[in-house]
């Protein structure tokens, strides 16, 4: 980004001078400072806009200064403004600030249940429960949970009273086990739609849902475990089996800006607003999910405004000379 950021400005301030000192008419002597109705404030390096004169001059290579103009202030405090000629250069281009329904799709990759540790401690719970041992079926709850299960497939478990055996054989139906990591955990939740497929069975897609988030991360991958519940037609997958994963995720409607809008400098993430009037403004936002193209924009922005998506990057840069 910062690469990006550093040939744009040098580019863009070579192509501004040049451009300007060829078409901008040179001030001759006697100048009162006006040029269609503005006044001049004072006159910049068409190679460096920080080195400016009070007067009129040329720079080290015969090209003229360029007159900086009063309503090239802005019209509020931070403003600066950009001539329609300086927009047509730059090829700047702008979108609406709007709401948008998002999708993301998360891939990641998983494995068919081979768990014989979780099929021993459901066999153990269902025996404490026999036993109506309560230490014994709170401790035997508490390894339920941290091998994967969440209370609605532990109170499962207890009503049907037979411990999952496509834990360890394949049936109908078969469990997941996928890699969430950490920065998508808050997206993956009970009952989102995954497709998996296998290097088995090329172009065969197999359908399901979550069932269950582990609550422990493992420091090691920054990852945890979700647990999908998989139709499984013809048993054709075996536990041990790896699998390529798609998590469908819809976010719904949300407030959002195109990504190309977004100046991220590290410390803050800008966007530059058209405030209309050839009057531009770079303000700080806090951005969420990104999703399609588009980030979800969570505070700094209004529906309806409008952002700049092309030649962004130049018009902060000026704004950051100019103030």
């Amino acid at each position: 980004m910062r690469l990006r950021f550093g040939i744009c400005l040098v580019l863009g301030i070579w192509f501004f001078g040049f451009w300007l000192s060829g078409c901008a008419p040179t001030p001759k002597s006697g100048h009162q400072g006006h040029e269609q109705g503005k006044k001049i404030l004072f006159y910049r390096n068409p190679m460096n806009p920080q080195i400016t004169s009070p007067v009129p001059m040329k720079d080290e290579m015969g090209m003229d200064y360029v007159p900086v103009y009063e309503k090239e202030t802005g019209t509020k405090e931070g403003e600066i403004f950009i001539s329609p000629e300086e927009q047509n250069l730059i090829g700047v281009e702008t979108e609406k600030v709007a709401f948008r329904n998002l999708k993301r799709e998360i891939r990641t990759v998983g494995n068919i249940a081979y768990d014989p540790e979780l099929y021993v401690a459901q066999e153990e719970y269902l025996g404490a429960l026999g036993l109506g041992d309560e230490n014994l079926v709170e401790t035997g709850k508490k390894r339920l949970q941290v091998l994967g299960l969440n209370e609605e497939q532990i109170e499962r478990l207890g009503k049907e009273g037979k411990a999952q055996e496509n834990l360890i054989l394949p049936e109908d139906k078969t469990w997941v086990y996928i890699t969430i990591y950490e920065n998508e955990t808050g997206l993956v939740k009970a009952g989102t739609p995954v497709e998996i497929d296998t290097v088995a069975f090329p172009g065969e897609v197999f359908l399901g849902k979550i069932a269950a988030v582990s609550p422990v991360l493992d420091p090691m991958t920054r990852s945890v475990k979700a647990r999908a519940e998989i139709l499984n037609p013809g048993q054709k997958l075996k536990p041990g089996m790896y699998a390529n994963v798609k998590i469908k995720i819809d976010l719904g409607s949300r407030l959002a800006i195109d990504e190309e809008a977004v100046i991220n400098t590290g410390k803050r993430t800008i966007v530059v607003v058209a405030s209309g009037g050839g009057n531009y403004l770079s303000r700080e936002v806090r951005l969420g999910q990104k999703a399609e193209g588009y980030y979800e924009v969570l505070s700094g922005l209004k529906e309806g405004e409008m952002v700049v998506t092309t030649g962004n990057f130049l018009i902060d840069s000026e704004s950051r000379l100019k103030h």
